[in-house]
C-alpha cells in the first residue's frame, strides 16, 4: 500500500533536529523546575529581546487551547466576556473551553477570518448604551488571531484601529499567535512581534504548529498588568513541572532567528500549490498568504484525492461541492508539494 502525502495540518511532524538535539544534549542535566533553569530564563531574554519588551513577563504553556483559557480567565472579571470573530478559534474548536472558565464567548460575523474596528465600536457602544447593561455579560477583551483561522492577516493599521478601540472602551487586547512563524515568514505581512507587544495586552508565540514538540510562549508586555499570573497558571492546572522542556525548545526557536526562517519554505510551498490550484481552474475560497491554502473541489474529485493524499474537510460550499484545506508546516517537503501538484493536475 503506498502511503498518502500528508497535508492536513502543521502539527503532524515531531520537532525541528535543533530542539530534539538540545533535549537530548540536556538530558542529564539536573535542572530546577518550573521554568526556572538556566536555558528557561535563557529564552524568555531572547523572546523580550524579539519582541523588543525588555520589561515583559514571558511564561510557557503547553497548547494553544489551555494558553488560551489560561490567559483569558486571567485577565478577565468575572462579570466580563470577551468579543472573538465567529470563526475564531475559541468560538469554534476548543470545545466551550472558555465558557467552561465562566466568560462568554461574545461573537460577532468575521470577513475572511477577520474582525474590524467597526464591528468592535458597534459591539461596545450598544453594551454601554443600553439601560439594562448591568444585567448584560460586559465585554471586556477583544480576542485575535495573527494569522486567522482562514489564514488571513491582520495589518498593522487594522491592528492599530482595533488597539485604538480597545483603549477608548477599556478592553484587553489579546492576540493568539498559534500559527505566528507562518504570519511573520510571509512577505505580505507587515505586524512584527514588537508592533504585538506594543499593541497587545498579551499575545502568544506558537510553537507546537511552529517547529516545537509542544508549547507556547505567552508575553505580557506590561508584566504589572497580570499579579501572581505564575500562581494563577498554577491554578488552572497549567503550570509544567518540568520547564525545562518548553524553554529548551523556545531557546533553540530564538536562535538566529530559526523561528521565522523555517517558516519561510512553508510559505513558498503554499505558494506553489496555490499556484497550481489556479492553473488547474480550482476555486480559492480565502485570500490567504500564510501556510493554509483554502479551496472549492467537486465532491467526487474530493474522494479520487483523498486515496492519494491527506486534507483537512473545512466546510460544505453546495451539493456537488467541499470545501477542504491544505497545511504546509516548517516540515514539508518539496518532493510531498510536487506530487501533490501532479495530483491536482491529473484530477482537473
Amino acid at each position: 500500500m503506498t502511503e498518502k502525502i500528508s497535508f492536513a495540518s502543521d502539527y503532524m511532524e515531531g520537532a525541528h533536529p535543533n530542539i530534539l538535539k538540545r533535549l537530548a544534549d540536556t538530558n542529564w542535566q539536573k535542572m530546577p523546575g518550573y521554568g526556572f533553569d538556566e536555558i528557561s530564563l535563557s529564552a524568555k531574554e531572547r523572546i523580550r529581546k524579539a519582541c523588543e519588551a525588555p520589561n515583559a513577563e514571558v511564561e510557557f504553556l503547553i497548547g494553544g487551547t489551555q494558553t488560551n483559557a489560561v490567559m483569558i480567565d486571567a485577565l478577565l472579571a468575572s462579570y466580563q466576556g470577551v468579543i472573538a470573530a465567529d470563526t475564531g478559534h475559541i468560538s469554534v474548536h476548543e470545545a466551550g473551553a472558555i465558557e467552561f472558565s465562566g466568560h462568554k464567548v461574545l461573537t460577532v460575523p468575521a470577513k475572511e477570518g477577520k474582525i474590524a474596528a467597526d464591528q468592535i465600536v458597534a459591539y461596545a457602544a450598544d453594551y454601554h448604551n443600553d439601560a439594562n447593561h448591568d444585567h448584560m455579560v460586559m465585554p471586556g477583551m477583544v480576542y485575535l488571531s495573527q494569522p486567522t483561522e482562514f489564514g488571513t492577516l491582520y495589518s498593522k493599521a487594522e491592528l492599530q484601529a482595533i488597539h485604538d478601540v480597545c483603549r477608548q472602551y477599556d478592553m484587553k487586547l489579546y492576540v493568539d499567535g498559534a500559527r505566528l512563524s507562518y504570519a511573520l515568514a510571509c512577505p505580505e505581512n507587515d505586524v512584527t512581534m514588537a508592533d504585538l507587544a506594543k499593541l497587545c495586552d498579551a499575545f502568544y508565540i506558537g510553537g507546537t504548529k511552529c517547529g516545537a514538540l509542544i508549547g507556547e510562549a505567552v508575553v505580557i508586555p506590561d508584566a504589572k498588568l497580570i499579579p501572581h499570573l505564575f500562581t494563577i497558571i498554577k491554578q488552572h492546572g497549567a503550570l509544567l513541572a518540568k520547564g525545562r522542556l518548553l524553554g529548551i525548545q523556545f531557546d533553540e526557536l530564538f536562535k538566529d532567528d530559526l523561528y521565522v526562517k523555517i517558516a519561510k519554505e512553508a510559505i513558498d510551498y503554499a505558494n506553489q500549490i496555490r499556484q497550481c490550484l489556479k492553473e488547474n481552474g480550482y476555486q480559492l475560497y480565502y485570500s490567504s498568504p500564510t501556510n493554509q491554502t483554502f479551496f472549492v473541489i467537486e465532491n467526487q474529485k474530493m474522494q479520487e484525492l483523498a486515496q492519494h493524499a491527506e486534507f483537512s474537510f473545512w466546510e460544505k460550499y453546495d451539493e456537488n461541492h467541499t470545501i477542504i484545506r491544505f497545511a504546509t508546516s516548517w516540515a514539508s517537503k518539496k518532493a510531498d508539494v510536487d506530487q501533490l501538484c501532479e495530483l491536482i493536475a491529473k484530477l482537473a
